[in-house]
């Protein structure tokens, strides 16, 4: 490096235009971030909101209802879960997406299952320590509930996308 300045072969990014700057940075594929593409459009995000209010309805109904040995509400509630899934994953347009989607959810309800009764099970152990006792009781109880009713649904979600796309790639090629 010499004294004038920066070597020839370095970016001064000084002369570089901010927004020029900001848009490299915000070039994304649709993988990278399918969630944004929610709010895209006027139309995503107007479905993105019904999804949503479909979700806090359900949501009601279900503790309107209760969930507790009764098996309306816990329809309502799974109901819930898959309007809110459905809010972020509409906008996509591809199997890959929606099998890889149903994947990791088979994925997360294995792990979450085991994680609730890993973490029952040191519960117990630790039960003499009230702090951690209570700590991991709650982190079994919040896995419990994802195993519960959020993995089944996004696996719902998933495997149907996946056939609905499969089914419209076939038809556009023939």
């Amino acid at each position: 490096m010499n004294a004038a300045g920066p070597p020839n072969n370095a970016v001064n990014l000084a002369a570089v235009p901010v927004v020029k700057l900001l848009h490299t940075v915000n070039t994304c594929s649709q993988s990278e971030v399918p969630v944004f593409e929610t709010f895209s459009t006027p139309h995503n995000r107007k479905r993105t909101f019904l999804f949503l209010a479909a979700c806090c309805i359900f949501s009601v109904g279900a503790a309107l209802v209760t969930v507790s040995d009764n098996p309306p509400g816990i329809a309502l509630a799974l109901l819930a879960a898959a309007a809110f899934i459905l809010a972020f994953v509409h906008p996509w347009r591809t199997a890959r997406q929606y099998g890889i989607f149903f994947l990791v959810s088979v994925a997360g309800f294995v792990l979450f299952a085991i994680l609730h009764n890993v973490l029952d099970a040191v519960a117990t152990l630790a039960a003499s320590v009230r702090v951690v006792h209570s700590l991991l009781e709650g982190l079994s109880v919040a896995a419990f509930l994802l195993a519960i009713l959020i993995c089944p649904p996004a696996m719902l979600v998933g495997a149907v996308g996946w056939v609905i796309m499969l089914i419209r790639f076939r038809r556009g090629r023939t």
